[in-house]
């Protein structure tokens, strides 16, 4: 593994202007959101009159943003509000997650997913067990797995006798969703997904959803013997795109070997939708895709019989030592996943990458799970590019998360040292452009960072950011962190967006001080200077 090249941060605020977390508040504690105006700090540089009159449309305070602008490569001065302080960033964390992932493991790291056995193969038979070992593949979909085992298939394998081990043992515990509360109220819906090392159709129920004449047809995609699917489904006029706005959570029962599923709510007339649910439990669905995708190969199991019956055992478990690989399915690099991660803000891609990065300790140290070493290794880069990490608070590096906590400061000395690293253009290739695509695409029309920006969305319900590079009026880069965090927090949006536009539109000046304003220390972001060290 590579050591990231250290990073030296002069951060040259005047005591008097330092920005404190709220009082009581401990480094790795997690305070709430504000939702009452804190003490301003005094002197301050003003914010931008748009920002102003777009806080005050959404009856915000002041101190429910804070911001930095830290620039790149140029004398600018920085420009600062409120910020050292500790906020929820929602997903703008996923930033943190793929500039450390970037610089640590490197943009061609790639998941796998293996087809194992030690069991003897004669005639076509496995008289054994078979493995199905996760590697931290986000890429084993319905056709991959359906291609996995026709590899299988070709390996001479026609009938297995033993059990189908699913070995989830790359990431420690094995299984972090047992047991948690569901993070809303939507816990069958994609973005809530919690990840493990083994995740085939994305541990989501494959659904195409088509209204009729009377009702709405459900059906799996690819049929799935002994899963039944009852609509009770009513039609109502609303747009397709709308279709989930009229869900509500579905009814699972189970009875001699087979699962029943009642779907519930409105659905739009005239409507097809193909989705993709966490309707039943990961293993089940394992087993059920495993077992009607070997079928339609000619492959027998004696798992589970034409009707859906189960006649085996299908269990957790690791592969045995001395196991021979029969099939493989290797993912895109993560220097290619981080598009539809942060363009989309994709939350599981963002917990899988993060659980990566605690990966290389885990021999090392066989008592931590997989995410307290994630977390560590966060903080030793953080160390090692000369970044504070006081008040950081790391929970599962994707945003959804109440308790996630990290300074503008620190957002924009991350992203100032990812422009001065040798991954800059992996990072920027995966941001959403202001007004053209991803989470940004209707945002930002019309001002002159659209087609220009490339920023990272944030939004919960007490909390909207945005963190990435814009150009100003004169070219010059800009290394932005800007979060707001309130409740209720409507009317953030255009706060966040004002303060980009405000950069984009006049640089320094629009930012900077006021006329009657006192002059302020100048803020500093990270600049490489290179130590040697690999």
């Amino acid at each position: 593994m590579r050591r990231p090249v250290a990073l030296a941060v002069a951060l040259e605020l005047a005591l008097a202007l330092a920005l404190t977390a709220p009082a009581g508040a401990q480094p790795g504690s997690a305070p709430a959101p504000s939702t009452a105006p804190a003490p301003a700090p005094a002197p301050a540089e003003p914010l931008p009159p748009a920002v102003l009159q777009a806080l005050d449309a959404a009856h915000l305070p002041p101190d429910a943003l804070a911001a930095v602008a830290l620039p790149l490569g140029h004398d600018a001065p920085a420009w600062g509000w409120r910020e050292r302080v500790p906020m929820a960033p929602a997903s703008t964390m996923k930033l943190v997650t793929s500039v450390v992932a970037l610089d640590t493991l490197g943009p061609d790291l790639r998941g796998r997913t293996a087809l194992l056995t030690a069991a003897p193969l004669a005639g076509g038979v496995l008289r054994g067990d078979l493995v199905l070992q996760g590697g931290g593949d986000a890429d084993l979909g319905v056709p991959q797995l359906w291609a996995l085992l026709l590899e299988l298939r070709q390996q001479g394998v026609r009938d297995i006798r033993g059990d189908l081990v699913l070995d989830r043992t790359r990431y420690r515990p094995q299984r972090t969703d047992l047991g948690r509360a569901p993070f809303d109220d939507s816990p069958e819906f994609p973005y809530n997904v919690i990840p493990d090392a083994l995740m085939p159709a994305g541990d989501l129920l494959p659904l195409a959803l088509q209204a009729g004449r009377h009702g709405v047809h459900a059906a799996t995609l690819p049929p799935l013997p002994g899963l039944e699917i009852d609509s009770r489904m009513t039609l109502v006029a609303r747009p397709c795109d709308d279709w989930d706005s009229g869900w509500r959570p579905a009814r699972v029962s189970h009875h001699a070997g087979r699962t029943r599923i009642e779907l519930d709510g409105s659905f739009p007339r005239g409507c097809r939708v193909r989705t993709a649910l966490q309707l039943i439990d990961r293993d089940e669905l394992a087993a059920r895709l495993f077992a009607a995708l070997w079928h339609q190969l000619g492959g027998r199991w004696r798992g589970m019989d034409g009707q859906g019956r189960w006649l085996g055992r299908v269990r957790d478990g690791a592969a045995p030592a001395g196991a021979r690989v029969l099939a493989e399915h290797e993912a895109r690099p993560w220097g290619e996943l981080l598009r539809p991660m942060n363009k989309q803000s994709d939350n599981v891609l963002a917990r899988l990458l993060y659980l990566e990065l605690g990966v290389p300790a885990m021999a090392a140290h066989p008592q931590a799970t997989t995410a307290e070493l994630a977390a560590a290794a966060v903080r030793q880069w953080f160390e090692a590019h000369g970044i504070d990490d006081a008040g950081l608070v790391l929970d599962n590096g994707s945003g959804l998360s109440r308790s996630e906590r990290i300074t503008p400061l620190q957002m924009a000395s991350l992203l100032a040292a990812a422009w001065a690293g040798p991954h800059a253009a992996d990072l920027a290739m995966s941001l959403p452009v202001a007004g053209v695509d991803g989470t940004l695409h209707r945002r930002l029309q019309g001002s002159p960072a659209a087609g220009w920006a490339r920023l990272k969305t944030g939004s919960l319900r007490d909390a909207a950011a945005l963190a990435g590079y814009v150009r100003d009026a004169q070219g010059r880069p800009w290394a932005v962190a800007m979060m707001v965090n309130h409740e209720p927090i409507a009317g953030a949006q255009a706060v966040l967006d004002a303060l980009v536009d405000s950069l984009a539109r006049g640089g320094e000046p629009a930012l900077a001080r006021a006329a009657d304003a006192p002059p302020r220390p100048r803020l500093q972001a990270a600049t490489a200077r290179p130590s040697g060290a690999r």
